[in-house]
């Protein structure tokens, strides 16, 4: 049983999914706690059965949003001893197969954010493909496309990646933002702020059809809005930060 390192997955009305990508997590991995986040579709029902000590499933009695599930994961997590989470979606997009490789990269870096790379498959929604380079771009100019002793964020969103949770609990206690659509992408740059490096690893993430059990509560609009005024709250702390990560770039 590892003592170090967890595998969180958030879930919100996933459906048959949720067991899938559980039991392929827990393949890969000895601990997996999962957060269901007030789903109302009894797709948690299959969980409570499960007696494994490195089992934890988490019922949040209304949805909250990916960020404070995930919050609430990390608080537990840490309370008990753990230092890292490798975090991976409820719907069958990330690659299990992959969480034994990017928990070792972590180990062997314990004090980076390990992030993954998306490799898409040609069932990608092209909209989502090329809409995410806008959020990638913004990203980069917030952190002068570099992290300390690390690499440039190569991608802000993809959800499939490492926190050294001490860091992360702390960043997330000190803003009411981070809870919902925007945290991926603000979690990874306020890490780069507060000096944790980035190290970038390619995955495959595969989008899957309503007919193969996909579900996906992505809303173009909505969140699209979210992700514009969060880089709008990111850019004014760039600004008031500047001098000091030009200084850094320029010692690195």
């Amino acid at each position: 049983m590892s003592s170090t390192h967890l595998v969180l997955i958030p879930s919100y009305n996933t459906g048959p999914k949720l067991a899938e990508t559980v039991a392929a997590a827990r393949t890969a991995w000895p601990a997996v706690w999962v957060v269901v986040d007030g789903s109302t579709d009894g797709s948690a029902a299959p969980l409570r059965a499960i007696e494994d000590p490195g089992f934890r499933l988490i019922e949040r009695p209304a949805n909250g949003g990916k960020g404070a599930a995930l919050l609430d994961a990390l608080q537990r997590a840490s309370a008990e001893g753990f230092t890292h989470a490798l975090t991976m979606d409820a719907d069958g997009q990330h690659p299990a197969d992959r969480i034994a490789d990017f928990i070792a990269a972590s180990a062997a870096r314990p004090e980076a954010m390990v992030l993954g790379t998306p490799v898409f498959g040609p069932e990608a929604p092209q909209l989502r493909v090329r809409g995410r380079r806008v959020s990638n771009w913004w990203a980069g100019l917030e952190t002068l496309w570099s992290t300390p002793g690390g690499e440039a964020i190569a991608d802000s969103l993809f959800g499939f990646r490492v926190y050294p949770i001490a860091p992360l609990l702390a960043i997330m206690g000190r803003t009411r933002w981070m809870r919902r659509y925007d945290f991926d992408a603000e979690a990874v740059v306020r890490l780069a702020w507060a000096g944790v490096p980035a190290l970038n690893i390619p995955a495959r993430v595969r989008y899957l059809a309503p007919a193969e059990g996909g579900s996906s509560h992505f809303r173009y609009g909505r969140d699209n809005l979210l992700l514009t005024g969060m880089h709008t709250r990111l850019m004014t702390g760039f600004l008031l930060r500047l001098p000091a990560l030009l200084l850094r770039r320029g010692r690195s």
